[in-house]
């Protein structure tokens, strides 16, 4: 090609090479204007979409406050100053009231010392097993004398080997996440290990060395070792905070109480010695109205921004300026679907408020919202409730024995009302022992051991359990039973628990395992032969009941139960929700559930489709890059075409050169030939 430029003008004297480039740019410039203005075009197309996302994502950031029932539960609470209490939180939905509060006592922790030694990693030698349960001590003097077992709390059994130090003793408990706190102290010269129990008087620590258990004696902490006049020295005793609240007296095992005034959680730090301390929870509306004023500003600020992206708008000099995405039908449906929402009825509301035209929340002729305040005012304070259901997103019941709950897939959940009924209540694994007759007439006494068996419960056999109080009612060995099965490892480990029970009437000790379904039971094996004295041994009549699965069905398909919850069809209108059925639901036959986004919910799931990564707006941008690359694939054929366009006239003009360079040559052999051509002459 350059060969052919550079003989360009070589004959006939004309700048060929530039003519050559001016026909070039000529052709060219039709065909690349176009390509220009659509990939301008195009370009605009994507701006504006991301214009229109982030206007999208402001808005649904407004939506999320709407969406949430606890902005409708707000409450706010006036506090004194003062060092008695401190208010630690106050939770949406908090038991509104005004309340006097007097601080008799605070709650105490049960501290013990035990051990000396005079290297705290050095080992005791001691072996056995350490058995620590939770309860209330009475005492005679100063010395522990009866000790009720808090069934509420596991027992906590620690292993101890003849390398264990104190130091190594401590860290087995603390690691044990029973609520024990345990630390080696140095006093005068000597190391003894310090162990705090949870506070509250019920949370006392009984401490039992095992049968056989070697140098562990001065850690025991129980009747046997206060007569003995040996084991560990109570430093602290436990005991319950004390208050009195509007008239009427409250013991709690812990200085930190969040339930007895719903809601609310506080600190006592101090008794108050006669100062009572009143303050009140109120409702908070101002926190509902802000974001529904909000919500208002929001989508009128949204709805300028769609509609100078979609429409025409006026710029600073008054010209009309037609937005970018005017002819996108993609975007203009999109919002168009928005507006239609925000005026119509909320879905899965069957009655109250259903739009917000009911709370005075009007769409003005341009398509903005506007408050009617005198209408929007007395919905608030005459209709709160109604205005909750309008915007945040409920699920009921109409049977109380049902609660409704929302899975990880609420977001495809329809909006509705469904039928429900449940054909099978779900049930507990049990046991129950043989009658005991008159065993408690007297004291049993089973310290001296031979009170052995293990417990299976959902699957999981625990290891050997013994018992070794004196047990002088059925409520003391209930309550010890429940506790040292719940404090077993291996039950722990997989979090199988059992509650114990007592029947009076039958003389029956029965053991139910906590969870429901067909995996839970409960068995008893390798029985002492005592344990027929109290109807568990082998040789005693042991009835097994096996759990149920809960069983129903919602809109007349059958629904999954496992346990106690109920699961919608896969894919259908209620999949998402879960019910938590509790026994006596079967009575209640036929029943409805509901379920409602709200308005909050209901936008903030259609912007979650609109922004979605298989969203229309992703696909429409995708076919918007589509359609810029066919614009690049279309400028490299224009190239290709115009390197061949100016090959060609450069090769016409080549040969035109060619011909008038020959002419020439041809002219200037003529010149002078008259002159040469014989019989002629020059005059």
């Amino acid at each position: 090609m350059s060969n052919i430029i550079s003989s360009l003008g070589g004959g006939s004297g004309i700048d060929t090479t530039s003519l050559v480039s001016q026909l070039t740019q000529i052709e060219r410039a039709p065909k690349e204007q176009r390509l220009d203005v659509r990939q301008e075009k195009l370009e605009a197309e994507i701006s504006a979409y991301g214009t229109l996302k982030s206007a999208l994502s402001d808005f649904q950031g407004v939506l999320a406050p709407l969406g949430n029932s606890d902005t409708f539960n707000a409450r706010s609470v006036a506090f004194p100053e003062t060092g008695v209490i401190t208010p630690n939180s106050l939770a949406a939905g908090a038991q509104t009231g005004s309340y006097q509060i007097e601080v008799m006592s605070v709650a105490k922790a049960q501290s013990l010392v035990m051990g000396n030694s005079a290297d705290p990693k050095s080992p005791l030698g001691a072996t056995g097993e350490l058995s620590i349960q939770f309860g209330e001590w009475s005492y005679s003097g100063n010395d522990p004398d009866q000790f009720q077992v808090n069934d509420a709390r596991a027992a906590l059994n620690v292993t101890v080997d003849a390398s264990d130090s104190l130091q190594t003793l401590a860290d087995k408990i603390n690691k044990s996440d029973s609520g024990v706190q345990a630390s080696v102290m140095n006093v005068d010269g000597q190391y003894q290990l310090m162990l705090s129990a949870p506070s509250g008087g019920s949370n006392a620590m009984q401490i039992t060395a095992s049968d056989g258990a070697t140098g562990l004696e001065g850690f025991e902490y129980n009747q046997a070792a206060a007569i003995a006049g040996t084991g560990a020295l109570q430093t602290q005793a436990a005991s319950d905070a004390v208050l009195e609240i509007n008239g009427l007296e409250v013991r709690r095992d812990t200085n930190t109480i969040d339930d007895v005034i719903e809601g609310f959680d506080f600190t006592i730090n101090k008794p108050s010695n006669g100062e009572v301390v009143n303050f009140s929870v109120d409702a908070d509306k101002a926190v509902a109205e802000q974001s529904i004023r909000d919500f208002v500003e929001a989508y009128n600020s949204f709805l300028t921004t769609a509609k100078n992206l979609t429409g025409y708008s006026k710029d600073e000099d008054n010209n009309t300026v037609r937005g970018d995405l005017a002819t996108d039908g993609t975007a203009k449906a999109l919002i168009s679907q928005l507006r239609g929402m925000v005026g119509a009825e909320v879905n899965g509301v069957e009655s109250g408020f259903t739009a917000l035209t009911n709370l005075g929340i009007r769409t003005e002729l341009d398509g903005s919202l506007s408050i009617n305040e005198k209408e929007f005012s007395s919905a608030m304070s005459d209709n709160f409730d109604l205005v909750g259901d309008l915007f945040a997103q409920k699920a009921s019941s109409s049977n109380s024995f049902v609660d409704v709950g929302m899975g990880t897939r609420i977001g495809n959940t329809v909006p509705g009302s469904y039928q429900v009924e449940i054909t099978q209540d779900p049930a507990k694994g049990s046991l129950a022992g043989g009658s005991v007759g008159t065993l408690f007439d007297n004291p049993l006494d089973t310290s001296g051991g031979g009170y052995t068996f293990k417990i299976s419960v959902d699957g999981t056999v625990s290891n050997e359990i013994a018992l070794s109080g004196i047990y002088t009612d059925a409520e003391s060995m209930r309550s010890d039973l429940q506790s040292l099965i719940n404090g077993d490892e291996k039950l722990k480990a997989v979090n199988a628990r059992v509650d114990v029970g007592f029947d009076a009437d039958t003389g029956q000790f029965t053991f139910t395992s906590r969870e429901y379904g067909a995996g839970s039971k409960v068995s008893l094996s390798e029985q002492s032969a005592a344990m027929d004295d109290v109807g568990l041994g082998a040789g005693s009549t042991l009835t097994a009941t096996a759990g149920r699965d809960v069983q129903g069905t919602i809109d007349g398909v059958a629904a999954f139960g496992a346990g106690n919850v109920l699961l919608p069809e896969l894919g259908s209108d209620a999949y998402g929700l879960n019910l938590s059925i509790r026994p006596g639901a079967a009575a209640e036959g036929e029943f409805t559930i509901g379920f409602s986004r709200g308005m909050g919910g209901q936008l903030t799931n259609l912007i979650d489709q609109f922004l979605a990564r298989d969203g229309a707006i992703a696909t429409r941008e995708e076919n918007i890059d589509k359609q810029l690359d066919k614009v690049s694939t279309d400028r490299e054929d224009l190239d290709r075409r115009m390197e061949q366009y100016e090959t060609r006239i450069s090769a016409q003009f080549l040969a035109m050169e060619r011909i008038i360079s020959s002419l020439n040559t041809t002219g200037n052999s003529l010149d002078g030939i008259l002159d040469r051509l014989p019989f002629t002459a020059q005059k």
